[in-house]
C-alpha cells in the first residue's frame, strides 16, 4: 500500500510540472496570406507562361476556367464564381523541357512581395498523372533566387501541396538596395526525360502562404516608408560652397593680418 501511495505522489508531482508546459500559449502568431485565388484578376499584375525552346508551335496555352476543388467549396466566399488557372503545353521532343507560370506586368516579370516571416507555401494543383516535377521560385532579402522542390505531378485530380521554407533562408536584410523582404517569383514545371511531352495540362488554385507578421512590426513602423516628394527643401551643397567661397574671399588671412597690423601701428603712434 505504501508503494502504491509513493507512485501516486510521483505521478502527481510530474503532472503538476507538466501541466504548465502544455498550457502555455504559442507565442508565434501565424496567419494565412493570399497570393491569388484566381476568382478575380490581380490589379497590379497578371499571370503569364513561358517555356523552353523545344515547345511546340502555338504553345503554351493558358486561361481562366470555372471550377474549384471540392475541398475548397465550403470556404468559397464572395459573389464571383470560383475560377482556376489552367496551362496546356506540348513539346516536339523528350528531354529537359520546362515551362514557368510567373506574375508579370507591363514592365516584364513581377515579383510579388511577401509580408512577415514566411514559413510555408500552401496551394492546390490539378495533376494529369505525368512524371513532371513542380518547383517554387523565390528571391530572398539579399537578392538570391532559390528554387524549392514541390514534388512530382504523377497524380490525378486536385491535390493540396504544402512547401516549407528552410530556416536558413534570409528573409530580412539590412542592405539599402534590393528587395527588403522575400518575394514570390512563380512556379516552374520540369519534364522527366522519359515522360511523354505531347499533351500536358495543369491547373492551379488558392495560392497562399503562412506567415508570422509580428517580427517585422515595431513601434513607429508607419514612418518607415513615408513620402518626401512634396517636402520643402533647404539650401544645397552648392549654396553652402558659394557662401564659403565668398566668406573666404572677403576675410582672407592676409587682409585680416594687414588690417590688424595697421591698427596696431596707428595705436602705437597715438601712445608715443
Amino acid at each position: 500500500m505504501k508503494k502504491v501511495f509513493n507512485v501516486l505522489v510521483v505521478f502527481a508531482v510530474l503532472f503538476g510540472f507538466c501541466v504548465p508546459v502544455f498550457s502555455q500559449v504559442n507565442s508565434m502568431s501565424m496567419e494565412a496570406a493570399k497570393i491569388d485565388d484566381f476568382d478575380t484578376e490581380p490589379e497590379d499584375w497578371k499571370w503569364t507562361v513561358n517555356a523552353s525552346r523545344f515547345v511546340s508551335e502555338g504553345y503554351p496555352k493558358f486561361k481562366y476556367f470555372d471550377g474549384i476543388a471540392d475541398a475548397l467549396r465550403p470556404f468559397q466566399e464572395g459573389e464571383n464564381d470560383p475560377k482556376v488557372f489552367g496551362v496546356k503545353v506540348a513539346y516536339d521532343r523528350k528531354g529537359d523541357n520546362w515551362f514557368e507560370i510567373i506574375p508579370s506586368n507591363d514592365d516584364g516579370p513581377y515579383e510579388v512581395p511577401l509580408k512577415g516571416h514566411v514559413s510555408s507555401f500552401d496551394f492546390w494543383v490539378w495533376g494529369a498523372n505525368y512524371l513532371y516535377f513542380l518547383e517554387i521560385m523565390v528571391r530572398d532579402a539579399n537578392g538570391v533566387v532559390h528554387v524549392l522542390p514541390a514534388g512530382n505531378l504523377a497524380f490525378n485530380g486536385w491535390k493540396n501541396i504544402i512547401v516549407k521554407l528552410p530556416g536558413w533562408m534570409q528573409q530580412k536584410s539590412k542592405l539599402r538596395s534590393g528587395p527588403k523582404t522575400l518575394t514570390f517569383l512563380g512556379f516552374r514545371v520540369r519534364t522527366d526525360s522519359s515522360e511523354f511531352v505531347d499533351d500536358f495540362v495543369i491547373y492551379f488554385d488558392n495560392i497562399k502562404y503562412m506567415t508570422n507578421p509580428i517580427p517585422v512590426i515595431f513601434d513607429g513602423y508607419e514612418f518607415l516608408h513615408q513620402d518626401f516628394s512634396d517636402a520643402e527643401t533647404g539650401s544645397g551643397a552648392e549654396n553652402n560652397n558659394s557662401n564659403a567661397e565668398s566668406t573666404s574671399e572677403s576675410d582672407s588671412p592676409s587682409e585680416s593680418n594687414d588690417t590688424a597690423a595697421s591698427s596696431t601701428e596707428d595705436s602705437s603712434e597715438e601712445v608715443y
